[in-house]
């Protein structure tokens, strides 16, 4: 049967969903997704089951922080995945293969039971994906999912909207969790204010990076601002007055510390004194870098030292160059990383920094935010740190990218199905030379993108990092970078070589078997 069933709009199906978010509380996955299969099989609308979805895990993806310290030794707590993969299976259902449109939501609740409370994961009290992450045994019988931070009632405050702005930030700053929460629901009722608000949010999330990465373990990563554009993408999608849940899901960790803005503030700096302050001017050039000042940039990122970064951009800028143009050029030099990343376990920075390229390219076309030229030394920053990260570790290092034997004789459609073979069989240095021999045959690249969209959807167990493959697609139809492939390399090489937990095609296998594929 095929995926694509008609919408019903009979009134919404409450005992299936006590049902969905029984399941789920139970750390049930095989429950869950029969329960899953069953509301798609009756045409219930996506919008609805996600508005479900996060509805049922809002109150328990949340951590008291995102660090521990146990006997002397720091240790990281890390972030919730569940409302990232949310967001991501609406765009994906227009990217993969028709009968797949409704896989990458099936992964995710695939994924929810697994991804609830954190932090008692970690203490190796609940079972779930941190504790298979970190091969935690769980000796006991698992307590319910725990709520660490309450839903909460709107505060409003007074002032103009500048100042209530700055008032919510500073709260966040503090890190006056649920205040700050509480602010933010009252901001969200000035409805004329409410795109404000909301680019607030988002720049909440982007200027909390981590300033150091190398023999460091606890981190951002930039997942603040995912969380933040989730819960932005996701609320617009569902209707503000129905998402609730979102902004309970998504608002009250961006308080939750531990907090890193030491990047952000040289930013600051540098736009204020190598730059005059002038952001606004600035952010109105749009004039492309050509492809010389392009290898350059990409050179000065992934191969030297900050303060050249820095001087780089710094010299574009004042040549005219465009900063979301800048920032298209960054977003190849992060793909180089990953291309250069080697062992399973190495992806992390280089996944991550390439993520927050992603989502800072959206906030730029998004928002008008009077801070975002401040960002692009923020991202080139983390893109800089993050190859020095990759080039100190080891099992890391540049590759000849090369045609696998008898793929340069290969016709189009024969190219791809070996490509998706290669992918799912994890052979990443092939399935990027297989990727460039496509490209350099001059092939369609729509067939290429909707591949690379639905190998990443199969490969299932962490749905993040669905997300993280699309980010690469997204950016490559938008671009205007000369050396645009590399995202496409790239997609190839993340998809197919970053770490897996389990068995990464479980959910797949169980998803087409549900809805008579074939494993198609």
């Amino acid at each position: 049967m095929t995926t694509t069933a008609t919408v019903t709009r009979e009134r919404v199906p409450t005992t299936e969903y006590a049902r969905l978010e029984e399941r789920i509380l139970a750390r049930d996955q095989l429950g869950a997704a029969e329960v899953l299969y069953g509301l798609l099989k009756q045409g219930r609308p996506v919008t609805e089951i996600v508005s479900e979805t996060v509805r049922i895990h809002a109150p328990y993806t949340h951590v008291p922080y995102h660090q521990r310290l146990d006997d002397g030794l720091v240790r990281f707590v890390n972030n919730d995945h569940c409302l990232l993969s949310e967001r991501v299976s609406l765009p994906l259902m227009s990217l993969v293969r028709p009968e797949l449109r409704l896989l990458p939501l099936a992964q995710t609740v695939w994924y929810i039971p697994t991804g609830l409370d954190p932090w008692n994961q970690l203490l190796g009290k609940a079972p779930g994906h941190y504790t298979r992450l970190y091969s935690i045994a769980v000796n006991q019988e698992p307590p319910a999912p725990m709520v660490h931070w309450p839903d909460q009632e709107p505060l409003r405050v007074d002032g103009s909207l500048p100042e209530r702005l700055n008032h919510w930030l500073t709260l966040v700053q503090r890190g006056e969790v649920l205040t700050s929460y509480r602010v933010f629901l009252g901001l969200m009722d000035d409805v004329p204010s409410r795109r404000q608000v909301l680019a607030h949010l988002a720049f909440a999330g982007l200027i909390d990076v981590q300033d150091r990465m190398l023999h460091n373990r606890s981190y951002t990563t930039g997942h603040k601002s995912f969380r933040a554009r989730a819960t932005i993408e996701l609320g617009e999608a569902l209707g503000w007055e129905a998402a609730h849940s979102v902004l309970y899901a998504g608002v009250p960790d961006i308080a939750v510390g531990p907090r890193w803005y030491s990047t952000y503030e040289m930013g600051c700096n540098v736009v204020q004194n190598l730059l005059d302050g002038r952001d606004a001017e600035l952010c109105r050039q749009d004039t492309p870098l050509t492809p010389a000042e392009e290898a350059m940039l990409v050179d000065v990122i992934v191969r030297q030292r900050e303060p050249s970064v820095i001087e780089a951009l710094v010299a574009l800028l004042k040549a005219g160059r465009g900063p979301r143009r800048i920032l298209d050029a960054i977003q190849v030099a992060s793909a180089q990383v990953i291309l250069e990343t080697g062992h399973p376990n190495n992806f992390s920075m280089a996944q991550h920094g390439y993520e927050y390229c992603n989502t800072l390219g959206w906030f730029y076309d998004t928002f008008e935010h009077p801070h975002r030229l401040k960002l692009l030394f923020v991202a080139a920053s983390f893109i800089n740190r993050a190859a020095e990260h990759q080039a100190d570790t080891p099992d890391n290092g540049r590759r000849a990218i090369t045609p696998p034997p008898g793929a340069e004789s290969l016709s189009p459609r024969q190219l791809l199905e070996r490509l998706e073979a290669t992918i799912l069989a994890l052979r990443p240095d092939e399935a990027v030379g297989l990727t460039a021999t496509y490209l350099k045959a001059g092939f369609d690249r729509a067939p290429l993108l909707q591949l690379l969209a639905t190998a990443a959807c199969k490969l299932g167990n962490d749905p993040h990092n669905q997300e993280l493959g699309m980010c690469l697609l997204e950016d490559y139809l938008r671009t205007t970078a000369s050396d645009r492939d590399r995202l496409l390399l790239a997609s190839a090489q993340h998809t197919a070589g970053h770490r897996k937990y389990g068995d990464p095609l479980e959910s797949y296998r169980r998803f087409a078997e549900a809805f008579d594929l074939d494993g198609r």
